[in-house]
């Protein structure tokens, strides 16, 4: 049996990439495709040294800057794939993986992080972010976002199954797309985290430093806290606006290897994590080192963190929300070795058998 992994784009190694990591570990004769491919050499040791088929977008100036601008292309490339060899095809898509062509004798199973954000749910702070929400630029983008939408909604109907990774997501799959899922959640290196039950006293929020992971309503409620300290760490296009709100309890290291992250998430006395996030990794990264978290009550964090046993939900997305969420959190007892507990269900083993049990299940149907 001949199988094809579509996955978007491979610029960075991120929570889609990890999962990426366990399904080539489950089909290691598999062929990968992307769109692009700027990973840096230091940053490919998750492909297990296999090729990586990109499209003609890779020849398109200024991609390593320019790419996300490039965003509305994607559609036209990702299709070029000729995949018509192949028994099976898994797409690991969040934006256009899924849309590759398949043909009526062929399978095509796809993991979906989510549903093109940028389309359906955060476009005007997708164009906001970009500076394209006023103006001929404001209609030119939105006229290809529409665009976009339908050619999505079309290509979702190529997909015979869909695994989606959270309840949350399922629920977004079937209200967008109007299509069945089942849940099997992302993978997590659990036994790259170990327990430390002697937490130092600082809070910690860690993610990529973009508008919709609100970095920015963590450090203004720290603001109001200056007797509790907090360590920022993350690079992104936000990271100038954040570093502009220094103050004397509020560290912001900017980027980390991965190695100093886990020393940051073992030592913490908490993790905040206040995104609207579809699955959210680095809260069960963090709960695997025993840290309880502090988190927003929507998303895939509802589902990861149970309330007031591995961490405290605040309902707002506002710096006064945490603010009181952090009071609370000093009132509240953790038992680092129930918190790791929940975090081992997400383990990668865990991943791949849910994974390859359910394409073993639908390929005998």
């Amino acid at each position: 049996m001949k199988i094809a992994i579509v996955h978007d784009w491979l610029t960075v190694f991120s929570g889609a990439e990890k999962v990426l990591e366990q399904i080539i570990i489950c089909y290691p004769d598999a062929d990968i495709f992307t769109t692009i491919d700027t990973l840096k050499d230091n940053q490919r040791d998750f492909l297990k040294n296999k090729k990586v088929r990109v499209s003609k977008m890779q020849n398109l100036p200024f991609l390593k800057s320019l790419y996300r601008f490039y965003v509305l292309l994607f559609p036209n490339f990702i299709k070029e794939f000729d995949l018509s060899s192949y028994d099976l095809i898994i797409s690991s898509s969040h934006a256009i993986a899924k849309g590759v062509k398949t043909s009526k004798n062929q399978l095509h199973i796809c993991y979906i992080h989510t549903p093109a954000r940028y389309v359906w749910d955060l476009r005007s702070q997708y164009l906001k972010e970009h500076d394209l929400d006023k103006g001929i630029k404001f209609f030119f983008v939105n006229r290809l976002l529409d665009r976009f939408k339908k050619w999505d909604l079309c290509s979702s109907k190529n997909v015979d199954y869909f695994i989606a990774n959270s309840n949350y997501v399922k629920d977004r799959v079937k209200r967008i797309y109007n299509r069945e899922s089942v849940v099997i959640y992302p993978p997590v290196d659990v036994k790259k985290y170990q327990i430390n039950p002697i937490k130092k006293n600082f809070y910690l929020a860690a993610s990529r430093l973009v508008s919709y992971k609100k970095i920015d309503i963590i450090i203004d409620a720290f603001l109001k806290l200056p007797n509790k300290k907090l360590v920022v760490i993350g690079d992104g296009p936000e990271y100038k606006k954040i570093r502009n709100k220094i103050a004397d309890n509020i560290s912001i290291l900017g980027y980390q290897s991965s190695e100093n992250l886990v020393h940051y998430m073992k030592n913490a006395k908490a993790f905040i994590f206040a995104a609207d996030e579809d699955f959210g990794i680095m809260p069960v990264e963090a709960q695997a080192c025993g840290t309880p978290i502090i988190a927003f009550n929507k998303g895939g964090a509802t589902e990861t963190v149970i309330n007031n046993k591995t961490g405290i939900f605040f309902e707002e997305q506002t710096s006064k929300s945490i603010f009181n969420a952090v009071e609370n959190f000093e009132l509240t007892k953790f038992d680092p070795m129930d918190i790791r507990k929940n975090a081992l269900q997400f383990s990668n083993k865990r991943f791949r058998q849910e994974f390859v049990d359910f394409i073993n299940e639908v390929m005998t149907k």
